[in-house]
């Protein structure tokens, strides 16, 4: 496999002639340095919205194959934009169109949301973009855009250029992919809400995760779903170039399912308020003291309830702490309880999911004494004599969604 570099430049950096000839010049540094480059482009700014309420001002009732060619035209002509400013520093780019015979994404039929399909991706990427490298030509890559099996243009959802630039990445096994955006790191959180963000340098997959599907804008959730290669991945800006930002390492998130063997105790505490945040943490403290470790904490108005690691020898020290601290009127304890979890980044893309993977324990007399969404996992709380079978009808529910 020839070595290559993906660059991603978002539409919130091709604004003007301008940033548009900084981000050729960063194609054009790395051409020298013989890395391969193959760029993917977004539509250049506000492109897509303008296109959006041009379509919904002329018709309210526009066919979802009929708006995904619409809204093409924003990555289609950004791709053109690009290649003319490539062409006038002396390169040679070629743009990838999914109306030319050189398209490579292919994906289902689900219109404004469709999903690519690996290994016929892989396939066209293989026949279509490798030789286009090896014969010194840079690629132009309509981000966002895919063609069905059936050949209609489809789109892959706000954002989902970053899903076709690292879809292309892990297909071509590239040293690395670079998404130049308007920031030139990942923060502690974002400087426009909070004082004294600092810049992250590193991330693993699951980190990069949990970080953009609880809202940070980064990166696009679906994208880490491709990298099957395990493409490094760094954020940058214009300014910064392709050598610095924060580095992402590790492959995609699939959807897997796993058993931690800790016993767990669930523990209820019943009550007329909610518990304050100095009695929670008077718990905590004293459950902790005694060996236990909470691994997950909910409240009610009536009730808090506990799933306690090593909790089974707690129940006098807890009820006596409970009643003197008048935290509630009565405790009640559920021993020998274990956990599974679901975890990957498709878990937002599954509309359903939740009822996809409990229909089946109902159906099979599985009792389910918690279920707890926290970022994109699920954690399920079964008794020790079911997480077997448990498990089965986990993985064979997972197995069909990923069909």
């Amino acid at each position: 496999m020839v070595e290559s570099i993906v660059l991603k430049f978002g539409g919130s950096v091709l604004k003007n002639q301008e940033t548009i000839g900084k981000a050729a010049g960063i194609v054009l540094d790395l051409h020298k340095r013989e890395m391969n480059p193959v760029v993917v482009v977004s539509a250049l700014f506000g492109a897509t919205e303008n296109l959006v309420k041009l379509a919904e001002n002329t018709s309210k009732d526009i066919p979802s194959d009929i708006m995904d060619q619409i809204l093409s035209m924003g990555e289609r002509t950004s791709a053109r934009v690009f290649s003319a400013a490539l062409d006038s520093k002396g390169l040679k780019p070629i743009i990838v169109d999914p109306e030319f015979d050189n398209w490579p994404i292919i994906t289902d039929d689900k219109h404004l949301d469709a999903n690519p399909i690996y290994d016929d991706t892989e396939k066209e990427v293989k026949n279509k973009i490798l030789p286009l490298i090896k014969n010194g030509k840079i690629p132009v890559v309509c981000g966002f855009l895919g063609k069905s099996r059936t050949g209609k243009i489809t789109t892959i959802g706000r954002g989902g250029s970053d899903t076709t630039a690292l879809l292309l990445a892990s297909c071509l096994n590239s040293n690395e992919l670079v998404l130049v955006k308007d920031v030139e790191t990942v923060f502690s959180s974002d400087p426009n809400v909070v004082k004294n963000a600092i810049p992250i340098k590193t991330l693993d997959s699951e980190e990069a995760l949990l970080l953009s599907s609880g809202g940070a804008k980064f990166l696009h959730t679906k994208a880490l779903n491709y990298n099957k290669s395990g493409v490094r991945i760094r954020i940058s800006s214009l300014e910064q170039g392709a050598q610095t930002g924060t580095v992402i390492d590790g492959g995609s998130v699939d959807l897997i399912v796993e058993q931690p063997s800790d016993p767990i105790t669930m523990v209820t505490i019943i009550g007329d308020k909610v518990l304050n945040p100095n009695q929670i943490q008077k718990l905590m403290e004293k459950i902790n003291e005694i060996g236990g470790q909470i691994i997950s904490l909910t409240l009610d108005l009536k009730s808090t309830i506990l799933y306690v690691v090593n909790g089974k020898n707690l129940a006098d020290t807890l009820h006596k702490m409970i009643i003197h601290d008048k935290l509630g009127k009565a405790v009640s304890f559920y021993d020998d309880l274990r956990i599974i979890m679901i975890k990957g980044s498709a878990l937002e893309t599954v509309p359903g999911l939740i009822q996809r993977i409990t229909q089946p324990l109902a159906r099979n007399s599985v009792n389910v004494f918690g279920l707890i969404t926290i970022s994109s996992s699920i954690r399920i709380f079964v008794s020790k004599n079911q997480v077997d079978k448990t498990v089965l009808f986990l993985k064979t529910a997972l197995l069909s969604i990923k069909q």
